[in-house]
């Protein structure tokens, strides 16, 4: 038994490139440094005694930021190439966290929250040019899967440390996040050669053709699929938001306790995702496991309606959530990438980032209003309705594609 589980991982693990490893390792050190964004709310709420509405609107100047990084972050990366991107877009995102701690009105944290997203959104395009870089088609699913793995092991760390320097002084939050950040661009110079890539170089040794590229912005079914995308992501991205103020207000919880049980689904994930992808991966279609992900994280939601406020009840809902994101967002990720060529990579990576940007305007925004008029029940219904909607769509998707 424990033979065969292991012979198992070494397969799901086997045949990645040296440099998808080291890009894994600089994603690790960035995101066990994600302390900010989880806790922004309750420290808003709680520590600078903000209404929960300007708040609210705080985290979607936060989303707007985000909308204009992705977008450049693809422009710049299409132009310039990814490496450059992402080592600047590091350094600029942990100066900016280090700052951000000394902001305490809503105007200059809103100020400053807004160029945060913007750095680090702008990161994200060229961190997924630079993955499918280092991939191959055959292990393009498993090079992305191993990538949220870094990712969430990371999750996995900073939150829970996050909640114990919360609980001692929010400002600690801060400067951890932004040296990480820091530290991950180190990291990157070191462990990875610089790329040339981009238009600027193709120009230079004239191998591409501007009038044969395809623009994502005119790709029909890639658009509804961007859609669908941002809908899935308002609901996803009510664990940064909502879920937490309703794990301490509600629950009970500590900002400890909160901090673990968020912790939870970057754990799960780095036990378990690559497994699980290996498993899937070429069973069906990346559109048929999308769906089934989003349907999973509506019922996730579900929970908190259906049974008693308990620990036991956020421990159980992260779980549910956690495991519709396994199956889905990996497949999301080949998905996009099958439709892009190396020219034109920039620009669907950046539609696809911008997705979740525009999520994460709208979704502290209207999470919050409905959290703040109508109560928590009547939230997790409507975001448990949306997902069904997002699920149906995913199913026209297939049909037409």
């Amino acid at each position: 038994m424990i033979s065969n589980t292991i012979s198992l991982y070494k397969q799901a693990y086997a045949g990645l490139s040296k440099n998808t490893w080291y890009l894994a390792i600089v994603l690790f050190i960035n995101r066990s440094g994600t302390m900010v964004i989880p806790f922004m709310l309750p420290y808003m709420i709680d520590g600078l005694h903000f209404d929960a509405g300007i708040a609210g609107l705080i985290m979607a100047l936060f989303g707007i930021g985000a909308v204009l990084g992705a977008y450049l972050g693809g422009l710049l990366s299409d132009r310039l190439g990814f490496y450059p991107i992402q080592f600047i877009t590091l350094i600029l995102n942990g100066l900016i966290f280090i700052a951000m701690g000394f902001m305490h009105t809503p105007i200059s944290l809103g100020i400053t929250i807004f160029f945060l997203s913007l750095a680090g959104e702008a990161f994200r395009p060229a961190n997924s040019a630079a993955i499918a870089h280092y991939s191959s088609p055959e292990n393009r699913t498993r090079s992305y899967a191993i990538h949220r793995l870094a990712v969430n092991l990371g999750w996995g760390i900073g939150p829970a440390i996050g909640g114990i320097l919360a609980d001692i002084n929010y400002q600690l939050l801060f400067w951890a996040d932004g040296i990480t950040c820091i530290a991950a661009a180190i990291a990157m110079r070191v462990l990875l050669p610089a790329i040339k890539s981009g238009k600027r170089h193709a120009e230079k040794t004239k191998t591409i053709s501007s009038a044969n590229i395809k623009s994502a912005y005119r790709d029909k079914l890639y658009l509804f699929f961007i859609f669908l995308t941002i809908a899935y992501a308002f609901c996803f991205f009510q664990m940064n938001s909502t879920v937490p103020v309703f794990y301490i207000k509600e629950l009970g919880m500590s900002k400890t306790q909160s901090g673990f049980v968020m912790a939870l689904n970057g754990i799960i994930i780095a036990l378990f995702e690559l497994i699980l992808v290996f498993k899937l991966e070429g069973k069906r279609s990346n559109i048929t496991f999308m769906g089934i992900g989003v349907l999973l994280t509506g019922i996730s939601f579900l929970f908190f309606n259906i049974f008693s406020y308990s620990v036991l009840l956020a421990i159980g809902a992260v779980s549910v959530i956690t495991i519709g994101e396994m199956i889905s967002m990996p497949f999301m990720n080949s998905h996009w990438i099958s439709l892009s060529t190396e020219q034109n990579r920039g620009q669907y990576a950046a539609l696809y980032t911008m997705a979740f940007s525009f999520a994460q305007i709208f979704s502290p925004l209207i999470g919050t209003q409905l959290m703040k008029n109508l109560g928590f029940t009547y939230l997790w219904y409507v975001i448990a309705l949306i997902c069904l909607f997002t699920f149906i769509g995913i199913r026209l998707l297939k049909k037409w594609q």
